[in-house]
């Protein structure tokens, strides 16, 4: 199957949850946890088998692991050989985008399924230009993985290149949309190719029905809601997975109240996507 169609089953079995695995200092130290390898390992472990059976995703932030050195890379190797063992997709946040080879190893080191850090989907930049995500976009196809192209970001700085006119008149977002939109063209269900939407871009005008998934970022602590993300996707809401992190994972250590937090964040976009 491909991403696409492993991410609408598991979807439409679960609801649309991405729980983002963020291990913050600030957070380690909110569950009483050294800022260490252990401490790292202890937190992002714990969350994952607490939200398992409710999140259609996972979203490590490969940064927070990095910080570790090849240690930290070592736990993230483990959470997410946890996460697709017990049937839960795994989307990798490394935000990568090169040209040529280096992009192609890029590709290798997280879509190549023979790879110990491959991942059911990762998400990528497609500011050097759209053309230089296709060793990626090639290489996710091929193994039936997925990327998320960011294109209209949660971050205040964002607009300043996304908004900005072409010279045809589209933005560049508009382009990066529409160039998606033609990558998921043969999709018989949901596409594998993704855009990383922001749920605080306010009004927008841009064509989201892009035949793929829709990761929703900007929830909870950076001010997005469940209604900003109806009014905003409209007639696409059914593709969208939001993503949901500090506001799940403060609830820790505890893995009940873990659980029970994901499952708050899951119900109120459940019940926004099904209306």
């Amino acid at each position: 199957m491909t991403f696409g169609e492993r991410l609408r089953d598991s979807m439409d079995a679960k609801g649309p949850l991405c729980v983002g695995i963020d291990p913050h200092p600030a957070l380690l130290d909110q569950w009483g946890l050294t800022d260490s390898v252990f401490g790292l390992e202890k937190f992002a472990m714990s969350a994952v088998e607490a939200v398992g059976s409710v999140a259609s995703a996972i979203k490590p932030q490969s940064a927070f692991f990095e910080r570790h050195g090849s240690k930290g890379v070592a736990v993230l190797e483990k959470v997410i050989a946890q996460a697709r063992g017990t049937g839960v997709l795994v989307v990798l946040d490394v935000k990568r985008g090169d040209i040529g080879s280096t992009a192609q190893a890029y590709a290798d080191a997280y879509l190549d399924q023979s790879s110990p850090l491959a991942v059911d989907a990762i998400t990528a930049s497609p500011f050097l230009g759209f053309g230089s995500l296709d060793p990626l976009l090639d290489t996710a196809l091929a193994n039936d993985a997925g990327v998320f192209v960011l294109a209209l970001t949660s971050n205040p700085e964002g607009p300043q290149v996304q908004h900005a006119s072409t010279g045809d008149g589209r933005t560049v977002a508009g382009v990066i949309l529409d160039a998606i939109t033609a990558r998921n063209d043969n999709a018989t269900t949901m596409g594998s190719i993704g855009a990383v939407v922001g749920a605080t871009i306010g009004v927008t005008t841009e064509d989201l029905d892009i035949g793929g998934p829709l990761l929703v970022v900007g929830i909870g602590a950076q001010g997005g809601t469940a209604d900003d993300v109806r009014r905003i996707f409209g007639t696409s809401i059914g593709n969208v997975l939001p993503s949901g992190s500090r506001q799940i994972l403060e609830a820790g250590p505890d893995k009940a109240s873990l659980l029970a937090a994901a499952e708050k964040f899951a119900q109120a976009f459940a019940d926004v996507t099904s209306t």
